[in-house]
């Protein structure tokens, strides 16, 4: 056949590609021939593309469309290059068919019919006014590109090493006089004077008692250790007290499914037993059935023919009599 049945527009499908959302794409299909057209939509990854509808009827000199869906996909192929295809069957069929009436046979070429098929490849096209794609771990994935106006170092601030210095403070002259016998003297060790620093009046100053920092050390490790027993003897008490409200609760729900049971099975006996009361009322009732049933059999017997049979039979013996006489 050499006229084309369907015209298709665009010859391919672009979709606008980004990750995690979907993209659709439709094409047009344009009959110019005088024959009504039935096409069928087949694709190499049905998975990944939805199409609606998949199958139609286009009317002579009429146009159909139809939608084909991209999914949201969470990785970009590598160069934005996709290999998917699309493959648009079409081929003419009789006067008044409708959608629901094309079957998969209408396009198979052994009964020799005329089946046009046109391929459709699939292009990504990447959305405007984005970033473009960065390989990461083998995969593409968008992210942002910074230029190098906006990329700012931050230098280090300066220091001034007079404001951390500690402030002098103005001493009386006459009381520091007093502390001199309690001043630090030079020892005969080989302790110069030039070694000795001032001391700050925030460090630690030496006491009469002449406690050792090695002392207050130990004294604040020893401080700390029993803490921590407390503490772990506390969370050993707290989850004591959690196991015996658990049991509790569990020895609750134990009894409330004890007293159910006991409910359920006393009202499995007051049944049974009504069932065999209900039996043995029913047992009485057939008896008493057979009973008035004989008795009634008994009355029919007893009563034998009816008078009016009885009267008709004496008087026509009566004339049989009567005429044996004469």
């Amino acid at each position: 056949m050499s006229t084309q049945l369907l015209e298709i527009q665009p010859r391919e499908l672009k979709f606008i590609f980004e990750l995690k959302k979907q993209s659709s794409c439709s094409i047009q299909l344009t009959n110019n021939t005088d024959q009504f057209v039935a096409f069928k939509v087949k694709t190499t990854a049905p998975k990944k593309y939805c199409v609606r509808p998949n199958v139609g009827v286009v009317a002579p000199k009429a146009s159909s469309d139809f939608t084909v869906t991209m999914q949201a996909q969470r990785e970009a192929p590598p160069d934005m290059m996709c290999r998917d295809k699309f493959l648009i069957q079409s081929t003419v069929v009789p006067v008044g068919t409708s959608d629901e009436d094309i079957t998969a046979s209408m396009f198979a070429k052994d009964d020799g019919r005329y089946v046009e098929e046109n391929k459709l490849k699939v292009v990504l096209v990447s959305p405007p006014h984005s970033p473009p794609l960065s390989p990461v771990k083998g995969t593409l994935k968008q992210g942002p590109i910074y230029e190098a106006s906006d990329i700012k170092i931050l230098e280090p601030k300066k220091v001034n090493f007079e404001d951390l210095m500690p402030k002098r403070t103005a001493f009386n002259h006459e009381e520091l006089n007093p502390m001199r016998d309690a001043d630090l003297k030079v020892k005969k060790d080989g302790i110069n004077g030039e070694d000795l620093k001032p001391v700050n009046a925030t460090e630690f100053k030496s006491t009469k008692d002449g406690v050792d920092t090695k002392e207050l050390k130990l004294a604040k490790d020893t401080d700390f250790k029993p803490s921590n027993h407390v503490g772990t003897e506390t969370a050993k008490s707290l989850g004591e007290l959690r196991l015996i409200k658990e049991i509790d609760e569990m020895k609750s729900k134990l009894n409330e499914l004890k007293s159910k049971l006991d409910k359920a099975e006393a009202t499995i006996s007051t049944l049974t037993e009504e069932r065999k009361s209900i039996v043995q009322e029913r047992k009485t009732l057939q008896e008493e059935l057979a009973l008035l049933r004989s008795k009634t059999t008994v009355k029919q017997v007893h009563v034998g023919f009816p008078l009016l049979y009885v009267v008709m039979v004496a008087f026509i013996s009566i004339i049989l009599g009567y005429y044996l006489h004469c």
